[in-house]
C-alpha cells in the first residue's frame, strides 16, 4: 500500500505542539478531543500511513501530564443512543472507553453527565459508576445557551455546574460521540478555574478538516462526505483571514460559534487568547502529508465509497435524499465519478457476463479478481476464495474447499436452520476453508493470505447480506455495493436470504 502520511513525524510534532500550548497558559489546558481517540479508520483511509490509533499513541507520550475526562449527555443516556459504528449505547461506550484507556496506562479521572435534569436513567448510570469507584460530576442545562453570554458566564450559568477536580496540566475532554457537550464542559471549567485564581486554557484537537491545506482538497472534501448526515460544511475561516491575512480552513459550526466563544473568553479572562477558530486548534496532520498525490487518490476513493454507502442507507430507509445529493455534489467538486473506482466497472461487467450477481476486488498490485454467484457460493464468498487463490498462486480451477465439504453446511442451513438460500456466505466459506486447511496444505496456503486483503477495494453488483458487509469490515476490505436488491424483498438484508 502506498504511503502518503508520515506517522512518526506526526506523533512527535503533535505531542510537542500540545506541550507548547499548555505552557502558554497557567500550566493547565483543557483539550477538547473531537472525533475518535482510537480506531480512527477514516483518517487512515484518506491519509495512508496514518495509524488508526495514532492519537492514542500520541497521548501515551504525554501520559505523565494528561488525565482524561469523559463526557456523556443525560439525554443520550435516557434515549439509549447508539453508536452506529459499534452498535452499543453511549453509556456502554463510556465503560468501553475507560477500559481501553486503562489498558494503555492513561488516567481517567472522572465522568461528567451533561444536560442533567433529573433523568432516572442518568441517576442509575451515575450510581453504577460510583460503585466502581469512578468520580461523577453533573452539568445542567443553561437557559439561553449559547447566545446569552452574560447569563451563561455567571453564577446562574456555569456557576451552577459541579466543579470537576483535576490534578494534571493536560485535561483531555472526550465523549462517545458528537453532541455530548465537550466544549461546554471545557468552558465551564475555565469559569470555575478562573474563580479559583487559575488562568487555565482551552484548545481543540480535531483531525478534520485539515486547516492548512486547500479548502477543496480531496482530503477535506472526504471529511464533508463523512459528515454529510450532520450537514457540516468546510469553509475559509474569515476571522483568521481578517486577523492574519492567511487563508485557513475550518468548518461551519466552529466559525458560527466563534463570536460566542470569543465573548465568553473575554468575560472569563478579560480578553480573548484567540483571534480565530483556527487559533484554537492544535492539529498538525497537514504538516505530515509526505505524498500529496497518494492522499488525493485515497480521499477520492473515500468520497466514492461514502456515496455508495449513502445510496445503500437510502435503500434501507436510513438516509435522506439530501445526503445523497450532497455527496454527489462533493464528487463533482473532486471531478470524479463512480467509474474512477476500478472495481465498480469490473463487478458490473462480470455480472452482465454471468447474468447474475457478481463481485470484484482489487489487490494492492492492481490485479482485479472477480467472483460470480453459483449453486454453492454467493458472489462475495466466491470473490474471497478467488482472491486468496490469486495471492497464493493457486490455479483457479483448483478447489481449496471440496464440494463435499460444502454440502453438509448447505444441508444444515436449509433443513435445520430454516434458510431459503443454500449458498454459503463469506463467514461460512472461511470456516469451511479453515476446516479444509487442517488436512489440506493448499487450503492452508490460501488461508494464510487473509492478512493481505487488508485495505483492498471491493464492489458487488447488488446489495449483499448484513453478514457479508460485516465480514468485509472484519477483514478490513473497503467494500461498496450497488444499491439494488438481488431479490424483490424487504427482508433481503437478513443473513438467511
Amino acid at each position: 500500500m502506498k504511503i502518503g502520511f508520515d506517522n512518526e513525524k506526526y506523533l512527535k510534532m503533535q505531542s510537542s505542539h500540545i506541550k507548547e500550548r499548555i505552557e502558554k497558559f497557567d500550566n493547565k489546558l483543557y483539550l477538547e478531543f473531537g472525533g475518535k481517540l482510537f480506531d480512527d479508520y477514516h483518517a487512515s483511509r484518506v491519509l495512508p500511513g496514518f495509524q488508526p490509533d495514532s492519537k492514542m499513541h500520541m497521548l501515551m507520550q504525554l501520559s505523565e501530564q494528561a488525565e482524561i475526562v469523559i463526557v456523556i449527555s443525560a439525554e443520550d443516556i435516557e434515549k439509549n443512543k447508539i453508536r452506529g459504528d459499534l452498535g452499543i449505547t453511549y453509556d456502554a461506550d463510556v465503560l468501553r472507553l475507560m477500559s481501553v484507556f486503562k489498558e494503555h496506562d492513561l488516567y481517567v479521572s472522572s465522568v461528567v453527565i451533561t444536560k442533567f435534569s433529573g433523568q432516572e436513567s442518568a441517576c442509575l448510570f451515575q450510581n453504577r459508576l460510583e460503585k466502581y469507584g469512578i468520580k461523577v460530576y453533573r452539568h445542567y442545562p443553561i437557559s439561553g445557551y449559547p447566545s446569552n453570554v452574560p447569563h451563561i458566564v455567571s453564577e446562574e450559568g456555569y456557576g451552577k455546574n459541579d466543579y470537576i477536580k483535576t490534578s494534571r496540566p493536560l485535561i483531555v475532554v472526550t465523549a462517545p460521540g458528537p453532541g455530548s457537550g465537550k466544549m461546554a464542559v471545557c468552558l465551564s471549567q475555565l469559569y470555575h478555574e478562573h474563580r479559583r485564581g487559575i488562568c487555565a486554557g482551552y484548545a481543540k484537537y480535531e483531525t478534520f478538516p485539515v486547516w492548512n491545506i486547500p479548502l477543496k482538497h480531496p482530503v477535506n472534501l472526504a471529511y464533508e462526505a463523512a459528515t454529510a448526515d450532520l450537514n457540516d460544511v468546510n469553509m475559509i475561516d474569515p476571522f483568521h483571514l481578517d486577523a492574519y491575512g492567511e487563508t485557513t480552513v475550518n468548518y461551519n459550526r466552529d466559525v458560527e460559534i466563534y463570536p460566542v466563544l470569543n465573548a465568553m473568553f473575554k468575560r472569563i479572562y478579560g480578553e480573548s487568547p484567540y483571534k480565530s477558530p483556527t487559533d484554537m486548534g492544535v492539529n498538525m496532520a497537514g504538516n505530515c502529508i509526505c505524498d500529496d498525490k497518494v492522499c488525493r487518490e485515497a480521499s477520492c476513493q473515500e468520497i466514492i465509497r461514502r456515496y455508495y454507502d449513502s445510496l445503500r442507507r437510502r435503500l434501507i430507509g436510513s438516509c435522506s435524499d439530501e445526503e445523497v445529493y450532497k455527496v454527489e455534489m462533493l464528487m463533482n467538486q473532486a471531478d470524479i465519478t463512480v467509474h474512477d473506482r476500478a472495481v465498480v466497472d469490473a463487478a458490473l461487467k462480470r455480472a452482465e457476463e454471468t447474468e447474475g450477481p457478481a463481485a470484484a476486488l482489487e489487490l494492492h498490485d492492481g490485479t482485479i479478481v472477480t467472483g460470480k454467484t453459483s449453486n454453492l457460493l454467493g458472489a462475495s464468498a466466491a470473490l474471497l476464495l478467488n482472491a486468496l487463490k490469486e495471492l497464493a498462486g493457486i490455479a483457479h480451477q483448483r478447489h481449496v474447499i471440496s464440494p463435499e465439504a460444502i454440502e453438509p453446511i448447505q444441508k444444515l442451513k436449509i433443513q435445520y436452520l430454516g434458510s431459503k438460500n443454500p449458498r454459503l456466505h463469506t463467514d461460512e466459506v472461511l470456516i469451511a476453508l479453515s476446516v479444509s486447511a487442517a488436512t489440506d496444505t493448499t487450503a492452508q496456503l490460501a488461508l494464510d493470505q487473509l492478512p493481505k486483503l487488508t485495505g483492498c477495494q471491493a464492489h458487488t453488483s447488488v446489495m449483499v447480506s448484513a453478514v457479508d458487509i460485516k465480514q468485509f469490515k472484519k477483514l478490513s476490505i473497503q467494500a461498496t455495493f450497488e444499491a439494488m436488491y438481488e431479490k424483490n424483498t424487504i427482508f433481503f438484508m437478513g443473513k438467511g436470504v
